[in-house]
């Protein structure tokens, strides 16, 4: 019990040391830019050799596919209410929101997961925590810089990025208390879930405003992030 509470502190904690330096700081457009655009590429690694395969692995392509359909269409459905909500106010509110939803959305399943891995004696591979905090570090600096930028009080901001951090590790919790009734399929469709929701989230958010900012470099910082948490991954 205790350990996996250990591990999802662990996992969500990138969440808000990312808001507190986009707090204590301001970060320059361009540099935002790369930070952004290497996170993007260590997300498609661990998409691609993390909730991909592990899907597979343990539930197969149905449990996996259905998985990613539901995470796709709900960060869909979420970004596009969030983005009506900011319409009716006039355009302001939402800044760095697409990030922050992606960032439950996705924090959520994969942690419920290593909960689920933990109760079942599998343990936690370095490699996999190493990249969620590759990961999820530049998105909440990328989504707090953003909020920031909009005028967003800094107290605001770390309520926002604690809450979704608090859930996230909460999550590890839970996938340990409800281990003995999760099947493979359920392990599967989480994974896909993951999946799904992030991959919409960059197309529609994370590259475009990485492109934005760092412009020429954009793909550089991709690569780099995809090669590095490619690494770990295979590592593990």
């Amino acid at each position: 019990m205790w350990e996996s509470v250990l591990w999802g502190v662990v996992g969500a904690a990138p969440l808000i040391v990312g808001a507190v330096l986009a707090g204590v700081r301001s970060w320059p457009p361009r540099l935002l830019g790369v930070i952004l655009g290497f996170g993007a590429g260590a997300l498609i690694a661990s998409i691609a050799y993390e909730l991909w395969e592990e899907g597979l692995r343990v539930g197969g392509p149905v449990a996996l596919a259905i998985g990613v359909a539901a995470g796709a269409l709900t960060y869909f459905l979420a970004d596009r209410v969030v983005d009506r909500w900011t319409r009716r106010r006039g355009g302001s509110g939402a800044a760095g929101a697409p990030l922050a939803i992606g960032a439950l959305l996705d924090g959520i399943p994969e942690q419920l997961v290593l909960g689920i891995g933990l109760a079942a004696g599998e343990g936690v591979s370095v490699a996999l925590v190493l990249a969620i905090v590759v990961s999820n570090l530049p998105e909440s600096i990328g989504s707090a810089s953003e909020m920031r930028d909009a005028g967003t009080s800094r107290g605001r901001v770390l309520s926002l990025w604690g809450a979704v951090a608090v859930v996230c590790a909460a999550a590890t919790v839970v996938g340990f208390l409800l281990a003995d009734i999760a099947t493979d399929g359920v392990r599967a469709a989480a994974s896909g879930f993951a999946a799904g929701a992030l991959l919409v989230m960059l197309v529609d958010s994370m590259v475009p405003e990485a492109q934005e900012r760092a412009k020429d470099v954009t793909g550089l910082a991709t690569v780099l992030g995809f090669a590095g948490a490619a690494a770990l991954a295979f590592a593990g």
